[in-house]
């Protein structure tokens, strides 16, 4: 006869997670403890990365588009603390793959995409917030990793592949589902720069979070392309202030 405590199916079951992982598929999500049917994670799917970031690109002015986000991004976060088999501890697995060079390449590919936009764009905010406005970058770049990557990694990486990791197909689609739902999530911004520059940074993210098992490493990218864009001067496209919806 054999005798298995509820830890030790959920340690199997975890385990068979990240089988599954390794073996190249997306999450299937172990035995629930908290009982979530098929439907009911379609529909937070849905909510969550379809229907809230059109509604707020859409209806909320874009002084409000902070606040709302934050309200999202507290939902994604209990839904993520509620996932099963999830642990904080899975967030800093991977610190070794956050390594220099990869930096350094995205830094160095997004500065020269941003200077290229903005010599063709916007010529004049070129540096500006540099030349213009020291103070302004400096606090940009201690917050941005902390208030905006940090959230939009947590909702589109752990939680979208962990939670839902039943619902989304083998990857590499899976990174593109992911990828394209990061981009729609910009859609406040209204601009298909913003867009597609997110397409892309979202692919290069999720590629650190599924593929090379990182947190860490998808949000130091993140980070560091996210204050690039900033330094550069892609403010004027990516600051809720200057939204111009075309309604």
């Amino acid at each position: 006869m054999r005798c298995e405590t509820g830890e030790t199916r959920m340690e199997a079951d975890v385990t068979d997670t990240r089988g599954d992982l390794r073996a190249g598929g997306a999450a299937r999500a172990p035995a629930r403890r908290w009982p979530v049917s098929r439907p009911l994670l379609w529909a937070e799917f849905a909510l969550l990365y379809l229907a809230l970031p059109v509604l707020i690109a859409v209806r909320l002015p874009p002084q409000q588009m902070f606040a709302a986000l934050f309200a999202v991004t507290v939902l994604g976060l209990g839904l993520l603390w509620r996932t099963p088999g999830f642990s904080l501890r899975e967030l800093t697995r991977g610190m070794e793959e956050v390594r220099l060079l990869p930096l350094a390449l995205l830094a160095l590919v997004t500065f020269a995409a941003s200077w290229v936009i903005l010599d063709q764009t916007r010529p004049g905010a070129l540096f500006a917030l540099p030349r213009e406005r020291p103070l302004m970058l400096a606090v940009i770049v201690v917050l941005y990793p902390v208030l905006s990557a940090l959230p939009q990694e947590l909702l589109f990486r752990p939680l979208f592949f962990r939670r839902y990791g039943t619902l989304l197909p083998r990857r590499p689609l899976a990174l593109v589902l992911n990828a394209a739902l990061f981009s729609l999530a910009h859609l406040m911004y209204w601009h298909w720069i913003v867009a597609a520059m997110t397409f892309v940074g979202g692919l290069i993210f999720a590629w650190a979070y599924e593929v090379r098992r990182s947190f860490p490493l998808a949000l130091a990218l993140h980070s560091v392309a996210g204050c690039v864009l900033f330094a550069a001067g892609m403010g004027v496209y990516f600051y809720s202030g200057n939204v111009v919806r075309p309604f």
